[in-house]
């Protein structure tokens, strides 16, 4: 073979080669803008949840966030495969009248199931029942006027008994009264099986243990699987 004919073979091989490395190039990029294509619809179907609450919903005192109620609730929700984000909206030392100054600015983002666990903090500071139930209702009322079609759900509270019978009373029954007024699905106490079980809380006897919380998740999902 003279060596005008080598070279011509050179040439074609290395065409081929070229083309070849092109076209494989292309289906990598393919596949990405597909799987990118996939993620953001998927994105764009997930809804979110607002847990708005005090240091409960914060995870106060636990070591690490992933161990708060929200936080397990999440693991259930993925669990069943359910398309919801938890936000956590919880703040240490939260009364009802600094949820109710607060509110709007976690309103900014969509919400589509709101849930509210306020109150602890005034019951402890003997806060007239009738005032904390005023806040708790303007928090509704704001979260109804943003979001219409938003799933509300109220985790129920209550007192120890030193705070009076009567005030104790008053207090544990607000929390299905607010229920009952706005349509919205009850957990009468988020606390039980906890409260008052020594090994499953902190030292202020308060707020719940990693263990503590896992328990209070149950006590929410329980209640609110249904409506998800």
């Amino acid at each position: 073979m003279n060596m005008l004919n080598k070279l011509k073979i050179a040439f074609i091989l290395a065409l081929t080669i070229t083309v070849a490395g092109c076209g494989s190039k292309t289906k990598p990029n393919d596949t990405a803008a597909q799987t990118d294509t996939t993620k953001t619809a998927a994105a764009s179907s997930t809804k979110t949840i607002l847990v708005f609450g005090d240091s409960l919903t914060a995870g106060y005192g636990l070591d690490d966030q992933s161990e708060s109620y929200p936080s397990v609730l999440q693991t259930k929700i993925d669990s069943a495969k359910l398309p919801y984000t938890i936000v956590n909206g919880g703040l240490s030392g939260e009364t009802s009248a600094g949820g109710k100054g607060r509110i709007d600015w976690l309103l900014k983002q969509h919400v589509d199931v709101f849930v509210l666990e306020l109150g602890a903090n005034d019951g402890l500071r003997g806060i007239p029942v009738e005032e904390t139930e005023q806040n708790l209702q303007t928090i509704i009322n704001r979260v109804k006027a943003k979001y219409p079609k938003a799933k509300l759900v109220m985790l129920g509270m209550q007192v120890p008994p030193n705070m009076g019978a009567t005030y104790v009373t008053a207090f544990k029954e607000m929390f299905p009264k607010l229920a009952t007024q706005n349509n919205m699905t009850l957990v009468p106490f988020l606390l039980q099986g906890v409260g008052g079980v020594r090994t499953l809380n902190q030292k202020d006897g308060i707020h719940p243990t990693a263990a503590g919380a896992k328990i209070l998740a149950a006590n929410v999902w329980q209640v609110i699987k249904s409506i998800l």
